[in-house]
Order: C-alpha cells, then sequence, then structure tokens
C-alpha cells in the first residue's frame, strides 16, 4: 500500500511514517518547510519527502493519504482531496487499524511526563528481551529512534490528548485502546481547543471508558483531577503511585532509591534523574511493566541503565567552566520541577533561566499569572518574547531585576553572555528549536566569557 502523510516532519506523523516503511508499505508526505531532525531521519530510511502542500500532490494517487492534525480546512490539498473524494483517514486512526489491532498497546497519558515515561517504559521491555513497538514524541537516548515496529506483541505508544484531525476533534489517545494505561497526570493546557480543566478530564474519561476490564490504570494517585476522572466511571483494575496505598518512591542519597508497593519493600533503585517528577514517572512505568510481566527486580534493573530522553535536561555543553542545557518545559508545572530538580543537583550555584513561551497557551498568556512563581528558584531570568501578544516583562514584575525580557534572539544571547560566569548553569527552555540559540550562546560564551 502506499500511503501520503501530511504533516510528516511532525514528531507523531514522522513516528507513523518510519512503522509504515518498517511494515512494508510505500511512504512518501509533505509539510511546511520540510525541517530536520525528522527530515533527515525519514530520507534517511528511502522516504520521498514534498515541501508543503500544493494540490498537484493528489495525482501521486496514494492508496490512502494520511493527515495528521497540523493540517487545517483552507489547507490546498486538503481541499483537493476532498473535492475529489480520495480516501483519508487520520494519523491516530491509521496507526489503530493497522499497527495497534491485536498488540498489547501500553499507553502513557497525562499533562507532564509522557515522554519520558514512554522511554522509560519501552526500555525496560527491550531490557527484559520483549522487543517492544514504541512511537514517542521524543528521542530516548538508549534507542536513538522515535518510533519502531518492534518484534512482538507488545507496543508503548505516548498517548496525547490533543485532537486527532481536522475532522475528528477527540483526542488522540482515544484511538490507541490500551490494555495498560499510565495516567501521569491532569492540569489545564492545550487553551486552544479545550475550553477548561473539566473539559479535558472529560476526554480523559472517555480514554477510560475504552481499557478493558483485564486491564490495568496505573494513576497518580496524588492528582484530584485524576481521582474525578475515575471517579466518572472506571471498569479496570488501578494501581496508584504516590500513595501508601499503592507504589511509593523513598530518597535514600541523591541517586538511591527505595521502592515499595502497598508497604513492602521491593528494592533498590541507583539512577542519576533529578526530581520527584521523575521519581514519579519510574513508579509510574514500573507498575505498568509489572502488569506486562516484567518482574520488578528486572525493572529497577533496567531503570538504573535508563539515560533519559533527548532535551530532556540535556547537557548541550560546558564551555569555560559554564553548562548550557536542554529542557522541553513550557507549562508552568514543567518549569518548576525542571528549575528545582536542577537546584537539587546544583545545591548553591547559580542558575540562569531562559524561556521561549512558545506553546499556544503560552502565546494566549493563559499561564501569564503563573509564570513568575515558576521561575523563581533561578536566579536569574530570560525570556524571550517575540511574537507574542501579552506583557511578559509585565507578568515578571515580581521576580525584580534578576528578570529580563528581549524580542530579539541575539540580544537575547548578548545579555546571557554578559551576565553568564564560571560555574553557572543555563537551562534553556522551549517546545521548540529556540532558533538554535543553545548552539550560538555556546559559540558567543566560548568567544567572549574569560574563565
Amino acid at each position: 500500500m502506499h500511503i501520503h502523510i501530511l504533516g510528516i516532519c511532525g514528531t507523531f506523523m514522522g513516528g507513523i511514517a518510519a512503522i509504515a516503511r518498517e511494515a512494508g508499505h510505500e511512504v512518501s508526505g509533505c509539510d511546511a518547510g520540510v525541517y530536520p531532525p525528522m527530515s533527515t531521519q525519514l530520507e534517511s530510511q528511502g522516504i520521498e519527502l514534498i515541501e508543503g502542500f500544493s494540490p498537484e500532490q493528489a495525482c501521486l494517487d496514494p492508496d490512502l493519504f494520511v493527515i495528521g492534525n497540523v493540517v487545517t480546512r483552507g489547507n490546498p490539498l486538503i481541499e483537493e482531496i476532498l473535492n475529489r473524494n480520495l480516501p483519508y483517514v487520520s494519523g491516530p486512526q491509521w496507526l489503530s487499524e493497522n499497527v495497534l489491532r491485536d498488540r498489547w498497546v501500553l499507553a502513557v497519558a497525562g499533562t507532564h511526563g509522557k515522554t519520558t515515561t514512554s522511554s522509560m517504559l519501552a526500555w525496560i521491555l527491550e531490557y527484559a528481551g520483549m522487543k517492544p513497538g514504541f512511537l514517542i514524541g521524543g528521542i530516548p537516548q538508549n534507542f536513538g529512534l522515535s518510533a519502531r515496529l518492534g518484534g512482538s506483541s507488545f507496543f508503548v505508544i505516548e498517548a496525547d490528548e490533543y485532537d486527532t484531525a481536522f475532522f475528528d476533534k477527540r483526542s488522540k489517545f482515544i484511538h490507541c485502546h490500551p490494555r495498560t494505561a499510565i495516567l501521569n497526570n491532569l492540569e489545564f493546557d492545550h487553551a486552544d481547543i479545550f475550553a477548561n480543566l473539566a473539559a479535558i478530564e472529560q476526554q480523559f474519561h472517555h480514554f477510560v471508558r475504552v481499557i478493558p476490564g483485564n486491564g490495568l490504570i496505573v494513576t497518580n494517585g496524588r492528582e484530584k483531577s485524576l481521582e474525578r476522572v475515575l471517579a466518572k466511571g472506571c471498569w479496570t483494575p488501578v494501581e496508584r503511585g504516590g500513595t501508601a496505598d499503592g507504589w511509593q518512591a523513598e530518597t535514600l542519597t541523591n541517586d538511591e532509591i527505595a521502592i515499595h508497593f502497598m508497604g513492602e519493600s521491593q528494592g533498590t533503585l541507583h539512577w542519576e534523574l533529578l526530581g520527584e517528577h521523575n521519581r514519579m514517572n519510574a513508579l509510574a512505568a514500573l507498575a505498568a511493566a509489572r502488569h506486562a510481566g516484567v518482574p520488578v527486580n528486572t525493572v529497577i534493573a533496567a531503570l538504573g541503565q535508563f539515560k533519559n530522553v533527548r532535551r530532556r535536561m540535556e547537557v548541550r555543553g560546558v564551555i569555560k567552566g559554564i553548562t548550557v542545557y536542554d529542557d522541553f518545559a513550557h507549562h508552568p508545572t514543567a518549569i518548576r520541577t525542571t528549575l528545582g530538580g536542577l537546584r537539587n543537583k546544583v545545591k548553591e550555584a547559580r542558575i540562569i533561566a531562559v524561556l521561549e513561551p512558545r506553546s499556544n497557551t503560552m502565546k494566549m498568556g493563559i499561564w501569564r499569572d503563573s509564570l513568575a512563581d515558576s521561575l523563581a528558584p533561578a536566579d536569574l531570568v530570560f525570556c524571550y518574547t517575540a511574537n507574542l501578544g501579552w506583557n511578559v516583562k509585565e507578568a515578571l514584575v515580581s521576580l525584580g531585576a534578576k528578570a529580563v525580557t528581549h524580542d530579539s534572539l541575539e540580544a537575547l544571547i548578548a545579555a546571557i553572555t554578559v551576565a553568564a560566569h564560571p560555574g553557572d548553569h543555563v537551562l534553556i527552555m522551549s517546545n521548540g528549536g529556540f532558533s538554535g540559540i543553545h548552539e550560538k550562546l555556546l559559540k558567543t560564551i566560548g568567544e567572549t566569557v574569560s574563565e
């Protein structure tokens, strides 16, 4: 079968392309501004990429058009497909019908930590010799790729609550049909498609409705929002993390975590990941892997060799004694927990936080009242304000002189370079590429900062 994918350079759709190619399908695709790293990854797999959404692509005559949720009505290729009544389907539906059917799906949902927890879970199954397939919204460093078909019945998927396509406004995770499901946490986000938290909770309830009675729901027992979801109706056994009657992680030292289940010791995890959020991620992955048949001692050993995900507190370089990190944090809770984890690691050393408020919810100003508090643990704060429709400087006024805003990338880099001193830790946070700021900053620091 020949499939042509619209919006192929997104992580999810690019993952579908790679899996479809591995399954033996002929795959081509298009996107606006075909861009790496997904473009180079797909081209290396022999997948033809076309720049833009020209209606002439309908003449490729594929058996099926697979539509990503980035594509809307008014798109010239979409209009051509509809006018000619050509066959099309959403990416999540195609994956469900062609890959996930008849497999043991382990789905990871939640506002935060989906990528990291999915990566942990896939690695645990791999370590246990179970050869899982996976589709993850990032690149786990244990694998070096974001998606693969796998060699067994097990498949790990990052289950996103964002909508499916222009013609299917249900959350993407409705198409996963998991046997094992993780509900990591639930806060308000995606203000461009959800009116309020209750609207997101309703989608999570729909997700719970399709999990079978012989499955398992692993939930964050500390989240009232998830308890409200389960109270709407639940037909599946539930294990909770972070509670005395479920899974718990007790910090013994910076790199030693005691694992307990229902008050009984399960072993000690030795690892280097930072923060309480990662301990909760680990508990969720542990419980899900255990449901799939992995012994707890094997899970703990696997987590000890987990290398995290690219762009999750990833060190991009150390120069002139200054460490530059890249992190995906873009929600106030994620910003706060990421800074907290780094603070726990570096103790009294200075932390310079650099933020690009890039998500749709951030651009709408939904988080303006909580942004300053989330950045407070940093010693200095630099915020990139280009293309924002609200006053970030005003929102950060409570931080005083330690917060600086710039709408020019060059001016931002110059200001950070002047402020940075040997021993500092520069944490760059964005859910996009941030115009390559990491390498540009490292280069500028190397040229101008004295040791």
